[in-house]
């Protein structure tokens, strides 16, 4: 390609010399060649604009704005993601929250109503109760391991959840302990509560779920 270039330089530098120089030999030999002399300068003067309108390669000019184009893009790229980045961290955040107090008030509800099913049973004289306890349970694994109830098994509970705020156990309250009390009396189980003391999202708090 570099050749081929190079040989047009010179084809055209060649004639614009031999254009030259058969003017000045038609000038030098007077008023008879006039027709050639004009024939002559119109030439030159063609080969003159055509070489000044001569355009520019539009492979180079294609690459250097695709450089420009491609770094530019890459810059609004970055930019972009990083403010989607930023953006998505708090709603991924909110998310887990959401997640994590949804599986909170299905736990509550979960033990609770076992603890209400086991009183429930315990008023209908369904099995033998201990002095004190006011028909609900001792304990959290009494309603895992069930009672007996006319020779068999009557459970209320498949398993004890786990705490999704704090990952420990449930604070517990008994039926003679005062209802914001946060420790247990130990009498029996009336009612339980995370010991988290987060804030929830809509502004109350965990243990007075």
């Amino acid at each position: 390609m570099n050749q081929l270039t190079n040989t047009g330089k010179v084809r055209r530098l060649l004639k614009k010399h031999f254009l030259r120089h058969s003017l000045t030999a038609a000038a030098k030999a007077g008023t008879e060649n006039e027709p050639a002399i004009a024939a002559l300068k119109r030439c030159a003067t063609q080969n003159q604009v055509q070489h000044r309108v001569r355009p520019q390669p539009a492979r180079s000019v294609f690459a250097r704005r695709q450089h420009g184009f491609t770094l530019i893009e890459l810059i609004v790229a970055t930019a972009i993601l990083a403010i989607l980045v930023g953006a998505a961290f708090p709603l991924v955040r909110i998310t887990i929250y959401r997640e994590r107090e949804r599986e909170l008030r299905q736990d509550l509800w979960m033990i609770r109503d076992a603890i209400d099913r086991y009183k429930d049973a315990a008023e209908r004289n369904a099995f033998q109760i201990k002095v004190g306890s006011e028909g609900y349970p001792p304990d959290l694994d009494t309603l895992v391991t069930g009672v007996d109830v006319a020779g068999k098994k009557l459970k209320f509970l498949r398993r004890i959840p786990v705490d999704p705020m704090t990952k420990q156990e449930w604070g517990m309250r008994s039926m003679q302990d005062d209802k914001d009390s946060d420790s247990w009396g130990g009498q029996n189980v009336f009612d339980v509560y995370t010991k988290s003391d987060q804030v929830a999202l809509d502004g109350t708090k965990y243990k007075d779920w």
